[in-house]
């Protein structure tokens, strides 16, 4: 059954609310939605706008108040941002205090020396172009989207911590920093005045670095929230998967998921998966949003969306109780395998 066309004039859903769970981001005054809206894909120039306006109004309809941008999200670069900005203003303008908008910069975004890593130049720059493609004064939070080990860390946090105290963006934070490196970072920006908010790093049932490498316990002891991306693992948690690889699905076609990543280990563990999932009246899906954010310290899961439906689908997750022991030892078991 394809999805109901949206009104041409939106008024968001009044309930909107009353689904959603909201986790406080660290020890700060900010909480976001358990799962929240990522725009790295299908919000760029190839993915038409009528299609992206139903996703997103259907997402805040839902309670999903936090939208996940990066400057160079795309196809082309830049042009997720351009595209919610045009949402925001035909549609979402009128709720604006109710969104929580990031951003990022740290890998490349333009030619030559200035327009990539963590040097100032690279960070304020790449701020205001966002600001202007998004058509805002400010964005809720702003990230270093990844370590420049060639810049030091205090520039690159002073740069944020100026950033925040020109008004430009309301809290900082930063993505895919290990453990050691968070806490540098940490104490860098607090010798500027500042602090920060979010770690980001890609965390999984099939990606447990955040878990081995001390970057959960690091985020924990600096109070930080974390949001993290990749909880489906690129669609590997999905039922998609479960019988090979299906024609025109991301693996067909997505420089970050290929066919060869579908192996056959991988898709006994996603059926061993599934069976616990079905046991628990799950999708695979549901299920892998509901382990990864089974820690307290995990602030919201980031979920991509081709279609309501799919958002929908996701959102219900959080309809079932909590992981009980007994499950969560049924997961290890199939994840050893």
């Amino acid at each position: 059954m394809p999805d109901a066309a949206v009104p041409d004039h939106y008024v968001a859903a009044e309930g909107r609310y009353e689904r959603m769970r909201y986790r406080r981001a660290g020890r700060s005054g900010l909480k976001l939605p358990a799962l929240s809206l990522g725009l790295w894909q299908n919000f760029g120039g190839t993915t038409p706008l009528e299609r992206q306006r139903e996703i997103l109004l259907r997402a805040f309809d839902l309670g999903i108040t936090h939208l996940d941008l990066a400057n160079n999200y795309g196809p082309p670069y830049g042009s997720a941002e351009e595209n919610l900005g045009v949402h925001l203003r035909r549609d979402l303008a009128p709720y604006r205090d109710e969104l929580v908008i990031t951003s990022k910069a740290g890998y490349d975004m333009w030619p030559g020396p200035y327009g990539d890593h963590g040097s100032r130049k690279y960070l304020v720059a790449s701020l205001d172009r966002s600001l202007q493609r998004l058509g805002l004064d400010y964005v809720d939070v702003y990230y270093h989207h990844r370590p420049d080990p060639e810049t030091p860390i205090e520039e690159t946090m002073g740069a944020l911590a100026d950033i925040v105290r020109s008004g430009k963006a309301l809290y900082a934070a930063i993505s895919n920093y290990s453990a050691e490196q968070t806490e540098a970072a940490v104490a860098a920006i607090g010798a500027h005045g500042g602090s920060l908010l979010l770690h980001q790093p890609r965390y999984s049932m099939l990606d447990r670095h955040v878990e081995t490498e001390g970057v959960l316990d690091a985020v924990g002891r600096a109070g930080l929230g974390m949001v993290v991306f990749s909880p489906l693992a690129q669609g590997l948690l999905t039922d998609r998967y479960l019988h090979g690889v299906p024609e025109g699905s991301r693996a067909t076609h997505s420089r970050f998921l290929s066919g060869g990543d579908i192996t056959d280990e991988r898709m006994r563990l996603a059926r061993a998966l599934n069976e616990v999932a079905a046991q628990r009246g799950q999708t695979l899906a549901q299920l892998a949003l509901a382990w990864v954010l089974r820690d307290e310290r995990v602030t919201s899961a980031i979920i991509g969306a081709s279609s309501p439906q799919q958002l929908e689908d996701n959102v219900a997750a959080l309809d079932a109780p909590p992981l009980e022991p007994a499950e969560l030892v049924a997961i290890e078991a199939a994840l050893e395998q």
